[in-house]
C-alpha cells in the first residue's frame, strides 16, 4: 500500500484518536468495580436467593437478628455452591477472553476465537473420549483418575488442534486468513464428527456427561474444580507481560517482528501453549462456551485501542464480568432449572459476530 492509499483509507475510515481514549487507570478501575458489583449481585440471586442483610450474616458479619436456621442454610448455599461457582465463572471467563485476544494477535486475524476455529471442539472431543474410555470396562483401572484425566485430555486436544491449525494456515512465515478460517471449520467438523460417534456408542450416563460438555454449564462447580483452574489462571496472568510487546510488533509481520528483536518462534510456542491450556481447562470444567473470546477483545479495542499491554489484562476482567453475568442470567431465567450457559453466550455472541463481519466488509469496501 502506498502512502497516498494509506492516507486515503485513513480519511475514509478515521480511527479514534489516542488522546480520546480513557487513561489506563480509569479503565482498570471501572472494570474492577464492575467485576465486584457483578460478583456481589451474583451471590444474592438464584433459586435460593440471599438478600443483602442475610448475605452479610452468611459472610460472617455479626447480625443480632439473624435466624440460626436461615443462617445455616445461607452459609451452606453461599460457601458450598455460589461462591465457588462465581469464582470458576470469573476465572474461565477471563481465560476464554484472554485466549481469544492472544489468538487474534498471534494470527493477526480479528475473527479468531478458540470456539470458532475448532480449538474448543478439539478439547471437547478429547474430553468426551476421556469420559467414554474411563467409564468403560477397559478404563476401569484408572477410573479413579477421571477428575484429573479430563483437564489433561482437554488440554492435549486443544494443543493438538491449535498446532495443526497453525501449521496449515502458515507458510513461509505468513498466515493466510482465508486458509486459517477454512481449516478451523474443517477441524471443528472433524472433532464434531468424533463427538457424534462417541454419542452414538455411549450409554445413558456417558451421554448425559457428553451433552454437558456440548452445551456448556457451570452447575458442577466445586472448590476442587476451582483449585484446578486457579494455577492456569495465575500462570496466564504472569505470562501476559512477556508476550504483550511481541504481539504488538507481530502485527507488522513475522519478518519485521524478528528484525525488531522479537524471538518470533518462542512467542508462537508460548502463545500456542497458553491458548491450549486456557481453552483446555475451560472445556474440562464447563464444556464448550463460545464467542466470549471474540466479543470481549473487540469491545475493548473500541474503547482502549489495540495495544496488547492494556488489552490482555482488560480482557481478563471483562471476560470475567461477562461470564459471571451470563451464568447469573442462566440460573434465574428458567429457575429452578438452569439454561445451559453456552446457549446464552451463543445467542449474544453470534449477532455480534455478524456485526463484526459486516463492519469488516464495510472497511474493505
Amino acid at each position: 500500500m502506498t502512502a497516498a492509499d494509506a492516507t486515503s483509507t485513513a480519511a475514509r475510515h478515521p480511527v479514534q484518536s489516542v488522546s480520546m481514549r480513557p487513561p489506563a487507570l480509569v479503565v482498570y478501575a471501572t472494570l474492577i468495580a464492575a467485576l465486584c458489583a457483578v460478583a456481589l449481585l451474583a451471590t444474592t440471586i438464584g433459586a435460593a436467593g440471599i438478600p443483602l442483610p442475610r448475605l452479610a450474616a452468611a459472610l460472617g458479619l455479626k447480625i443480632a437478628s439473624a435466624d440460626p436456621a436461615m443462617l445455616a442454610r445461607d452459609e451452606l448455599v453461599l460457601w458450598s455452591i455460589r461462591i465457588p461457582r462465581i469464582a470458576i465463572a470469573g476465572m474461565i471467563g477471563g481465560l476464554l477472553a484472554l485466549s481469544g485476544a492472544i489468538m487474534q494477535g498471534l494470527f493477526r486475524n480479528p475473527l479468531a476465537d478458540p470456539a470458532l476455529v475448532g480449538v474448543s471442539s478439539g478439547g471437547a472431543f478429547a474430553a468426551a473420549c476421556a469420559i467414554v474410555i474411563s467409564d468403560s470396562a477397559w478404563g476401569a483401572s484408572f477410573r479413579f483418575l477421571q477428575l484429573e484425566l479430563l483437564p489433561v485430555a482437554a488440554f492435549a486436544g486443544s494443543l493438538l488442534t491449535t498446532t495443526v491449525l497453525y501449521k496449515i494456515a502458515s507458510r513461509e512465515g505468513r498466515t493466510s486468513v482465508a486458509i486459517f478460517l477454512l481449516a478451523g471449520l474443517a477441524i471443528a467438523a472433524i472433532a464434531n464428527a468424533g463427538i457424534g460417534l462417541l454419542v452414538f456408542v455411549a450409554d445413558d450416563r456417558q451421554l448425559r456427561d457428553i451433552t454437558f460438555w456440548l452445551l456448556g454449564s457451570l452447575s458442577g462447580a466445586t472448590w476442587p474444580k476451582a483449585g484446578m483452574v486457579a494455577p492456569v489462571a495465575l500462570l496466564s496472568l504472569l505470562i501476559i507481560p512477556l508476550i504483550a510487546r511481541g504481539l504488538d510488533v507481530l502485527v507488522l509481520g513475522e519478518a519485521e517482528a524478528f528484525h525488531t528483536g522479537i524471538d518470533v518462534e518462542r512467542l508462537k510456542k508460548i502463545s500456542i501453549v497458553m491458548i491450549s491450556a486456557m481453552t483446555g481447562v475451560a472445556v474440562s470444567i464447563c464444556g464448550v462456551i463460545g464467542f466470549v473470546g471474540i466479543v470481549v477483545p473487540h469491545l475493548l479495542r473500541i474503547v482502549i485501542g489495540p495495544g496488547h499491554r492494556m488489552l490482555l489484562p482488560a480482557s481478563v476482567c471483562l471476560g470475567a464480568i461477562l461470564l459471571i453475568l451470563a451464568d447469573t442470567i442462566a440460573r434465574v431465567l428458567a429457575a429452578p432449572a438452569e439454561v445451559p450457559i453456552g446457549i446464552l453466550t451463543a445467542a449474544i455472541g453470534a449477532p455480534f459476530f455478524l456485526f463484526i463481519l459486516l463492519r469488516q466488509r464495510a472497511l474493505i469496501g
